[in-house]
């Protein structure tokens, strides 16, 4: 059984079309991540999916249950963190994890046990509205994780956090990951989507344009690689030279060749011994990401 089925949603805001027709699947145990450039309808896709808004057509179901009207009995197996949250104000970090602990009957225990987990030990006693935007941010995911629920939704989970409290954060989600837990998280990161899920959906205008893991995208792509040298290691005109490189181009960091065969190319430049400095870069996420939606500003 899926741990989510998603079916023709669709949701309009007067001319705007937010989320069109969607349909996606999640198995159980899986982590999908939903990219997309500002405006493309991922928040709006997952609060329809929390139970949070109504859609105007289409379904969804999470843990074989549909989510709306709002669904009573999934409260307690979902877990979900917005994208703005809003604490009770004028209650310390410790009395906040508390409060929603106590509403899944989750011993006191175990809410402190979270804030150790999220590195907010330290400001237990501090309230709420005296946190940084990146604590804030670390206790809500807390709130969203103290009841241990089966499926759990992070709308942008480390926005605002700085790069070691990221990077715990990744090891958290992946040992929920790890333990069964299905998750599904909007971002905008490209390095953090590779790294954390099985599948992403990148979304545009409100339609999933692709949906695959990572690597599969990447492969799709076919995009050339970038054999970067360093600053005198070869000369513009002798790397124009090399078989199979199809552009070269100058930059502070050296000589950038472009090619579809950076195994032939590597390997003439360790003929004449010019792997100083080599640094090779294949297609990412991000050329996947940019061929889909293209570059241009958003709102």
């Amino acid at each position: 059984m899926a741990a989510i089925e998603v079916l023709d949603l669709t949701k309009t805001y007067g001319e705007l079309q937010a989320v069109d027709a969607v349909s996606l699947e999640v198995a159980e145990g899986e982590f999908v991540g939903i990219l997309g450039p500002n405006g493309a309808g991922k928040t709006t896709l997952l609060e329809m999916v929390e139970g949070l808004r109504r859609p105007d057509a289409g379904t969804a179901t999470v843990l074989g249950l549909p989510v709306w009207p709002r669904n009573a009995d999934l409260l307690p197996r979902m877990g979900v963190q917005l994208q703005a949250s809003a604490f009770f104000e004028r209650l310390t970090a410790r009395e906040q994890l508390h409060t929603f602990a106590s509403l899944y009957a989750v011993p006191s225990a175990t809410a402190d046990e979270w804030l150790e987990r999220v590195g907010l030990d330290d400001k237990a006693g501090t309230r709420v509205e005296d946190l940084s935007g990146g604590q804030a941010q670390r206790l809500s995911i807390a709130c969203a994780l103290v009841h241990d629920p089966d499926v759990v939704f992070l709308d942008e989970p480390t926005a605002a956090l700085d790069p070691q409290a990221r990077r715990n954060l990744w090891d958290l989600l992946s040992g929920l990951n790890n333990s069964g837990r299905t998750v599904v998280l909007t971002t905008h990161y490209m390095d953090e989507a590779e790294v954390l899920c099985d599948r992403v959906a990148i979304m545009d205008s409100g339609r999933i344009l692709q949906v695959d893991s990572p690597a599969a995208l990447i492969r799709r792509l076919d995009a050339p690689a970038r054999i970067t040298v360093a600053p005198g290691a070869v000369g513009l005109e002798e790397a124009r030279g090399i078989a199979a490189v199809d552009d070269v181009q100058e930059s502070v960091d050296g000589v950038v060749l472009t090619t579809r065969d950076p195994a032939h190319v590597v390997a003439r430049l360790a003929e004449r011994d010019q792997l100083d400095g080599v640094r090779v870069q294949t297609g990412t996420l991000e050329d996947v990401f940019l061929d889909l939606t293209g570059r241009e500003y958003r709102a």
